[in-house]
């Protein structure tokens, strides 16, 4: 049976992440019954296949991401899932868009859905940022390598979303034509992104 103190401990990782999974306890040298003991007892709640939280914990709208990054942990959000996190477009997804390296393992799981995105190179690992959300470290493409490559996938997600994104986050400052440059060559775009540049320069 497990004693006060392994239980205390997996209750006070979950305040601290939003989701747990069983491979958490197992870092720490907790074994998983201890968990499984504090689902009976209605103190956790599984919300997915090897996800566990408290049942009473606030979730924020951008919860989808924490949940795909603490099972697939080397991927990262990206474009019209960006874009809204970044608060570019007013658009819901209803899936999250992913990026995951071309060569890589594809995640299987089906909730959250995802809209998986391959892409390698500087594509691939140029351009992310780190955020917490719900205490679960979080991978996310910077604004400029977001708006780069929404023109780079122009043809998935529309010419006219990007545009609008390039155009909302140069009209409040929240990139450089520098940056912009930059994550273009990143993402392979730069012809294509030229014109609008240069529009704005």
């Amino acid at each position: 049976m497990a004693t006060d103190p392994l239980r205390t401990a997996v209750l006070r990782l979950a305040s601290r992440s939003s989701v747990v999974r069983p491979r958490d306890l197992v870092a720490r040298n907790i074994p998983r019954h201890v968990l499984y003991a504090l689902v009976s007892q209605g103190k956790l709640v599984q919300v997915g296949r090897g996800l566990y939280r408290l049942p009473e914990v606030d979730l924020t709208e951008n919860h989808s991401f924490a949940e795909v990054s603490k099972r697939a942990p080397r991927g990262v959000i990206c474009l019209l899932s960006a874009l809204r996190f970044h608060g570019l477009t007013t658009e819901l997804p209803s899936e999250v868009w992913y990026a995951i390296d071309r060569k890589g393992w594809a995640p299987t799981f089906t909730k959250p859905r995802l809209h998986l995105i391959r892409l390698s190179g500087d594509s691939f690992t140029q351009g992310i940022e780190v955020h917490d959300i719900e205490g679960v470290p979080v991978r996310i493409f910077s604004i400029a390598k977001t708006i780069a490559d929404c023109f780079k996938f122009r043809n998935k997600i529309g010419t006219n979303i990007a545009v609008e994104a390039l155009r909302e986050a140069w009209t409040k400052r929240l990139i450089t034509a520098d940056d912009l440059w930059t994550c273009s060559k990143y993402s392979r775009v730069t012809n294509v992104m030229r014109p609008y540049l240069e529009a704005l320069s």
